[in-house]
């Protein structure tokens, strides 16, 4: 027998003097029933309202995953900046009081949207240089319209 997929090569001898075999018609299988769900990969998740993490799986079920926890803050303007939008508790803050979203104080959560929040930076620079030119040109105006009228001025 041939090795696959890296296995080692072996081979075996079946004895099969002495056995019997009974044989009553085709095999039919009369009824089948599953229990349970075909096996499913994560291929994406969801964030609810309320910060629960859900699951979504190739075989069109869904399961929580987690919860995400939320802190306040008594003073949120003590808090110190570790830098790169990273904030730290420190005495001035408090301590952090936490929670789910839509209980207490705490808001809901909107999935997606940091991601709609964030700045196309080429659009903007674009926007920019228009912006700029468009004044140029409006400067360009005023001066030419400030020469005419110096040179009527100056005509007599």
């Amino acid at each position: 027998m041939a090795a696959l997929n890296g296995s080692a090569a072996f081979s075996f001898t079946m004895n099969m003097t002495g056995t019997t075999q009974q044989n009553s018609g085709a095999n039919v299988i009369l009824t089948s029933n599953q229990n349970g769900y075909k096996p499913g990969d994560l291929v994406g998740y969801s964030v609810n309202e309320d910060g629960s993490l859900v699951g979504n799986y190739s075989n069109e079920k869904s399961q929580l995953l987690g919860q995400i926890v939320l802190a306040n803050f008594a003073n949120p303007e003590g808090l110190a900046s570790q830098g790169d939008n990273v904030w730290s508790a420190s005495t001035a803050s408090g301590v952090a009081l936490l929670g789910s979203a839509g209980t207490g104080n705490f808001g809901k959560l909107t999935s997606g949207a940091l991601e709609a929040s964030n700045v196309d930076l080429s659009k903007e620079l674009v926007n920019m240089i228009v912006a700029q030119r468009n004044y140029q040109s409006n400067a360009q105006t005023i001066k030419t319209q400030d020469q005419i009228l110096n040179t009527l001025v100056n005509l007599r």
